[in-house]
């Protein structure tokens, strides 16, 4: 029976378990400082300055599953963007982006209130001049930077971007930084 590993992601830290790419001059955090999963493999990634769900598993045919736009699986994120959000830019959102890399399948997308969120550090800048909103969007596809490179170009940047769940798994009961084991069927 393939296994999963639930992660809620913190801030700068890379959804691998090596930094096989360190460029930068300095070592970052990755998967291996919060957990050891032999045999693991992340299945559908988060950037670097994302947070929330990620999901590993010991099964390549579920990890496939998971992560393949080709089976529908809805991803679920949690949005601060830069600005007073309006229907007219959640409708684009609705509807599909076109992105350099061609047009997103149509998001789920909808303004929620502000959210309460353990901190994040550094902090998520704060302008005095700048309004900002939160929205809930869904897609199913991962193309890279999707959800960032999506609100900009409906005009309001990504501030944070928290997953809160991959189809049926959720964030909920998990901090920044802990994992949780579960025997699922496929």
């Amino acid at each position: 029976m393939p296994a999963i590993t639930l992660f809620n992601k913190p801030y700068r830290v890379l959804s691998q378990f090596t930094d096989r790419d360190n460029t930068q001059g300095q070592r970052r955090l990755t998967l291996a400082d919060f957990f050891s999963a032999p045999g693991f493999k992340v299945a559908g990634r988060l950037d670097y300055d994302s947070e929330g769900l990620l999901l590993l598993t010991d099964d390549g045919v579920l990890q496939q599953r998971i992560s393949n736009p080709r089976h529908k699986l809805w991803k679920t994120y949690k949005v601060q963007v830069e600005g007073d959000i309006n229907e007219e830019a959640l409708a684009r959102l609705r509807n599909g982006v076109e992105l350099k890399d061609g047009l997103t399948r149509p998001a789920k997308a909808v303004k929620i209130g502000a959210q309460d969120f353990w901190p994040r550090t550094p902090p998520v800048r704060y302008r005095k001049s700048v309004p900002d909103s939160w929205i809930e969007i869904a897609i199913q596809e991962g193309r890279n930077r999707q959800i960032r490179r999506m609100t900009a170009e409906v005009g309001f940047p990504t501030l944070r971007l928290i997953r809160i769940a991959i189809g049926p798994w959720t964030l909920e009961g998990l901090n920044p930084g802990e994992f949780r084991l579960l025997e699922e069927r496929p």
